[in-house]
């Protein structure tokens, strides 16, 4: 009987550890939404849409049409925007409102948001039987207008938006980073411009540009001020030159290589080139479109989606005319290490929707999230920066090829330089890359960002930067943005991301202890049954 007491005990014991570690690693799989067989269109249904535009006037009639064009077709769906100007903004109304239980319904976000969004209980509809949906999924016949087939969705881009094996999210809109290049300055240099950008040739101009007259004004340009490059993300630029590198980052599981000796190779290159006057970056400086038009940076790294402000006829310039010098623009890829291989990030908005209660209000939040993706749609609003669709049904339209056609025409809507940016994703969308996303994704890109920010700030305040310095700012790192490594070296080489223990992981520890506990006690219940027998 004592034998059988003792096996329950343990048996139970592991079903309590079994339970614990299935929810323990910060991550819940939301459970698969049962798409409703109808869409009841005699209820009336009002979602929220919170959405981010950069203060572009254009882009909110786009939404605001979108949703009238919307509405007709769904006179009972009433959609109620929120803009935001930030993305950070978005990301932590929504954390904040998860606890409340009053998420929007319908939210632009990105793939590293949605996964801290996960860790909640069920938050995140993903969108797999609703995508396959034969009436109401990707080209469904029951939908009111004609949406893109599944395979018209731009594969590379929808990946962006599948991680622990669903799909969250859909891809809006597309972008990548571009080098936007003053070309007459790199000529008046005496230098031609490759057909890809190299680090190297970046440094090498770089340098070249720093020489001074007697009067301490720049050669090049007979300014005071002169910044050949800036980079307005630096998270972006330790990513991509990681990923060109074939260095680590981190992995899908969630493991951590950022904080090893491939970083600070790349860290020494950045105070090399800080201390020659060669570089800075946004955080720093200053916005890179303003130091280019006036003629004060030859290298300017943006995103394509920033391709209005760069340039001497930029739509939305932001210096005064007077500060204004012309030269001619170039826009590239992003410098490489090795020109026969490019290596380039992709970003952009995405689309998810929250769960509720009532399964024909998330139907109703579907049926307009996959609205965004119709032609006109996605057409207007690419063709308002350097954007591009993200289905090849839009793409492949006339109205969308004529756009492209026209690049040069005028300085608004068919601003070279905008649309040669979009011309730059559309070549390359096959070199472009996505980094892993797991609870903490959004983290470790902040810190990668921080890593050369804070090298760049001690270079400029004359302090050493060395090992010792570097291995400090690996620990500085770390501690700052929550990252718990596990490995060699002062702040570990790989390991797990996360912020404070979750409660489950806790509830495990403390579960595995009391689980000792009782394992010990039943062990010496028996030993003392044994002796009294003897």
């Amino acid at each position: 009987m004592r034998k059988a007491g003792s096996y329950a005990i343990s048996v139970f014991i592991l079903a309590v550890l079994c339970t614990l570690l299935g929810a323990c690693h910060g991550q819940r799989e939301s459970t698969a939404f049962e798409v409703p067989p109808e869409f009841d269109t005699s209820r009336n249904y009002e979602i929220t849409f919170w959405a981010k535009n950069d203060t572009n006037k254009t882009q909110t009639d786009i939404y605001e049409k979108a949703i009238r064009d919307f509405e007709a077709l769904y006179p009972n769906i009433d959609v109620k925007i929120r803009l935001y100007t930030d993305y950070g903004k978005i990301y932590n109304d929504v954390i904040t409102n998860i606890s409340t239980n009053s998420t929007p319904n319908v939210c632009i976000t990105y793939p590293d948001h949605i996964a801290t969004y996960l860790t909640g209980e069920n938050v995140v509809v993903p969108l797999d039987l609703l995508l396959e949906d034969e009436k109401y999924g990707a080209g469904g016949n029951a939908l009111a207008y004609e949406s893109p087939e599944f395979d018209e969705i731009i594969p590379a881009f929808l990946q962006e938006c599948s991680f622990h094996g669903h799909t969250y999210a859909l891809p809006y809109m597309r972008s990548t980073e571009a080098c936007y290049v003053n070309k007459t300055y790199v000529e008046k240099l005496g230098f031609t411009l490759p057909e890809v950008l190299t680090w190297d040739f970046i440094w090498e101009v770089c340098e070249a540009a720093g020489k001074k007259d007697a009067d301490g004004l720049y050669v090049l340009n007979g300014q005071k001020v002169m910044i050949p490059f800036i980079y307005k993300s630096t998270d972006n630029m330790m990513i991509q030159m990681l990923k060109q590198k074939g260095a680590g980052y981190s992995d899908d599981a969630g493991e951590i290589f950022l904080f090893g000796d491939d970083t600070k190779e790349l860290l020494y290159t950045v105070r090399d080139n800080v201390a020659k006057g060669s570089f800075s970056t946004f955080k720093i400086s200053g916005y890179p479109a303003n130091f280019l038009n006036a003629g004060q940076c030859i290298f300017a790294v943006d995103s394509t989606a920033g391709a209005t402000w760069m340039g001497t006829d930029a739509p939305l310039l932001d210096i005064s005319a007077d500060k204004l010098v012309r030269f001619e623009t170039k826009v590239m890829p992003v410098p490489q290490f090795d020109p026969e291989h490019i290596s380039m990030i992709s970003q952009g908005p995405s689309v998810c929707i929250f769960n509720k209660e009532d399964p024909q209000e998330v139907l109703a939040s579907w049926l307009f999230m996959q609205f965004l993706l119709t032609d006109d749609v996605q057409i207007s609003y690419s063709c308002t920066e350097g954007y591009v669709p993200v289905t090849s049904k839009a793409r492949q339209t006339e109205r969308y090829q004529t756009y492209l056609a026209q690049a040069g025409t005028d300085n608004k809507e068919h601003y070279q330089i905008k649309i040669d940016a979009a011309k730059l994703l559309l070549t390359h969308t096959d070199d472009t890359f996505v980094t892993p996303v797991f609870n903490g994704s959004a983290s470790l890109r902040d810190a990668a960002g921080s890593l050369i920010e804070s090298v760049t700030k001690s270079v400029r305040r004359k302090q050493t930067v060395d090992d010792a310095y570097i291995d400090a700012l690996y620990q500085d790192t770390v501690s700052l943005y929550h990252l718990n490594l596990a490995g060699n070296g002062p702040a570990g080489n790989a390991g797990n991301v996360s912020g404070p223990l979750p409660a489950a992981s806790k509830a495990l520890l403390i579960t595995l202890a009391l689980a000792w506990v009782v394992i010990a006690a039943v062990y010496l219940r028996g030993r003392l049954k044994n002796k009294e027998k003897e």
